[in-house]
């Protein structure tokens, strides 16, 4: 039977992989995939999240939905806030045995200028190569890429996945990409937010939610961290508190990278909450950073790379693994 998935926001994820056998293919549809598999035909359905964790709720977050088409394929869309121009897109694939960990997936990206019921602008149609990259401990993982998206509107995503019997099955995303992304984005100027510091509480317990608390992370506003012109690494993550498919040990990541980069990028963590050391387990008494609102998060996890001049030069929705970011970073130091 059909399965359509329609995701706002998920917030609760628990997800039990069982170890896929040693599966070497690439899923690289050809023009004949496309002809092998007939899509199947779009249903509607929805899905209410109700049960948001006390505090979260507190979150404005977008009113953004995404449709999944597929027989076989689970899809987790890792990137839902979508705006004009090249944007990293990601997701999480699955199916009934696990987490599908193919080393490449061709996506193919098709806008469609009036409405779903008829076809896309093969104009605007373009095909890239997502790059599977695991989480720390083996138990997640997400195909990403870059896709520029040169209009809004209604767009899909599309790809076709081997399966074990030799055919391959068709995956299918649809989501609206908005005139602007909801978040600070690549080529603006990072915001000159007054993160809190070492230097501004009593203890460091005060500044993060997670036990791994690493001064470093702590040693400068982000203010304090532009004004010093050398490439910066801003994350916004809440570590006691990943209550979704697509975020991790995002901090975890930020220290071990800090070890590597301190002497060449600044580092900085913000916490979601203003009041980690009150919290302890009990987000009923969390209180959100306004932080937020001047970099227009609406989602638990984001990191974004800044360069010497304060431009924002990557920008990664949800978790971003460390082979991806040491892409982006060593990008960002090569030019300076």
């Amino acid at each position: 039977m059909l399965s359509v998935f329609v995701n706002i926001e998920r917030t609760k994820f628990v997800i039990i992989i069982l170890s896929l056998t040693s599966i070497t293919l690439v899923a690289c549809a050809t023009s004949d995939d496309q002809q092998e598999v007939s899509p199947p035909a779009e249903t509607q359905n929805s899905v209410q999240v109700t049960d948001k964790p006390a505090g979260l709720s507190q979150f404005v977050e977008l009113e953004r939905s995404w449709t999944v088409i597929s027989d076989e394929i689970d899809l987790e869309l890792a990137t839902p806030d979508l705006g004009v121009g090249v944007q990293r897109f990601g997701v999480v694939l699955s199916d009934k045995i696990g987490l599908i960990k193919f080393p490449i997936v061709k996506l193919t990206a098709n806008h469609f200028p009036n409405g779903y019921d008829f076809e896309p602008d093969v104009g605007t149609s373009t095909s890239v190569l997502g790059r599977y990259y695991e989480f720390p401990f083996g138990t997640r993982g997400i195909h990403s890429t870059d896709i520029e998206f040169n209009r809004s509107g209604l767009w899909s995503v599309f790809a076709y996945i081997p399966r074990p019997n030799g055919t391959k099955a068709h995956v299918e995303v649809r989501f609206t990409v908005a005139e602007k992304a909801h978040s600070v984005t690549v080529g603006q100027k990072a915001p000159s937010s007054e993160s809190r510091t070492l230097a501004s509480v009593e203890n460091i317990a005060q500044l993060t939610t997670g036990n791994l608390r690493v001064p470093a992370l702590y040693e400068y506003s982000v203010a304090e961290a532009l004004e010093r012109e050398r490439p910066l690494v801003i994350v916004f993550a809440s570590p006691a508190f990943c209550t979704n498919a697509v975020c991790g040990p995002q901090v975890e990541v930020a220290s071990e990278l800090q070890e590597v980069y301190g002497e060449q990028v600044d580092f900085v963590h913000i916490d979601l909450y203003t009041n980690p050391h009150e919290i302890q387990g009990d987000l009923n008494k969390a209180q959100l950073t306004p932080i937020l609102d001047e970099w227009g998060l609406s989602s638990q996890e984001w990191t974004f790379i800044v360069d010497s001049k304060g431009i924002v030069t990557h920008r990664f929705e949800n978790f971003a693994p460390k082979p991806e970011l040491i892409i982006a970073l060593d990008q960002a130091i090569s030019n300076g």
